[in-house]
């Protein structure tokens, strides 16, 4: 669900990020980005669709159809056979790390070489995201600041502070 502004707010600037990572892929020369997304119920999924759209719209590239998984690998993997197929995917930005992963495995047995015939941009900068196969080149959200705002936020409206404007943390 979207922030409420009856409550306190703290999140990543999940539509900077995505963008970035989209702008990333387009300055490597790849003619499009495609989209790994995750479920449109999630707020933060929607919102890395949003900044992927609006970095692809600032640099005249039309959107290609968005796919979805669940946050899981396994729906990476499956939307990662699909994309694998398409020899026009040279480039995938992923709303999470972990379906990251399941795409990477799908390229790999499809004999697409990561970064060589696609390159991969995920989202979240997991501590494993390193050890993935190839490393895997991410957006890191900061999980440590996003906490002590959190907590800032939590001991501000305990001590009767109204709500404050949300609190958005770069990427």
């Amino acid at each position: 669900t979207p922030p409420d502004d009856r409550f306190d707010v703290v999140e990543s600037d999940h539509r900077a990020g995505a963008a970035a990572a989209t702008r990333h892929l387009l300055s490597l020369g790849h003619p499009t980005v495609h989209h790994l997304a995750g479920p449109d119920t999630s707020y933060a999924a929607r919102a890395r669709e949003e900044g992927w759209r609006q970095a692809l719209a600032d640099a005249g590239v039309p959107a290609p159809p968005v796919i979805r998984g669940d946050w899981s690998s396994a729906s990476g993997h499956r939307a990662g056979l699909a994309l694998a197929r398409d020899p026009d995917v040279t480039a995938v930005f992923v709303a999470n790390d972990q379906m990251a992963l399941g795409l990477l495995r799908a390229l790999a047995e499809a004999g697409r070489a990561v970064p060589d015939d696609v390159s991969v941009v995920g989202f979240d900068d997991v501590p494993d995201a390193a050890q993935f196969q190839p490393p895997l080149t991410t957006v890191r959200q900061d999980f440590d600041a996003l906490g002590e705002h959190a907590v800032a936020v939590l001991a501000a409206g305990i001590g009767g502070a109204p709500p404050s404007a949300p609190v958005v943390v770069e990427t």
